[in-house]
């Protein structure tokens, strides 16, 4: 699990466009990851279109946001087009990097789902330092809390 003030571990997956997408990519620029259960459900839909609204206040600070769930590569390009959503989502059938990052379990919120991504937040700064993480985190929470990560770290800069 990484570990704030330490290095976020690299991965790479694929977008919903089936390109390669590697987190040392954004070397240069402050990267928010948020991690949701299932695309197209309602909390997801909640979290993945309020960083949507927010996006340009996102850009303006020198970030970008990923989202990253198990769902296919196809269902990600689907939601990504119906929500027109601007940053990439990345696929982790294998849950790999989620469980790397301890964010793949039961749902914190709703016993009766599946084993699945657990809604989660980090924020990597410029330099790929972990500054901001919280595993299991409301919709709104997600974004609010990121955002505001970012934030903090352009005053302080």
């Amino acid at each position: 699990m990484p570990t704030v003030g330490q290095a976020a571990p690299d991965f790479e997956l694929l977008n919903q466009d089936g390109k390669s997408v590697r987190l040392s990519d954004f070397h240069g620029r402050y990267v928010i990851i948020f991690a949701f259960p299932k695309a197209n459900t309602m909390a997801c839909n909640n979290q993945a279109c309020s960083f949507r609204d927010v996006y340009p206040q996102i850009e303006s600070q020198n970030a970008i946001v990923l989202g990253v769930s198990s769902d296919s590569v196809k269902a990600l390009a689907a939601w990504k087009r119906r929500k027109r959503l601007q940053y990439d989502l990345l696929s982790d059938p294998d849950h790999q990097m989620l469980e790397a990052w301890d964010a793949w379990g039961f749902n914190l919120f709703i016993f009766k789902l599946p084993i699945s991504a657990t809604r989660s937040y980090w924020v990597i700064d410029e330099h790929g330092i972990l500054v901001d993480q919280q595993i299991g985190v409301r919709p709104q929470e997600s974004v609010d809390k990121a955002l505001a990560a970012v934030e903090g770290l352009v005053n302080a800069g």
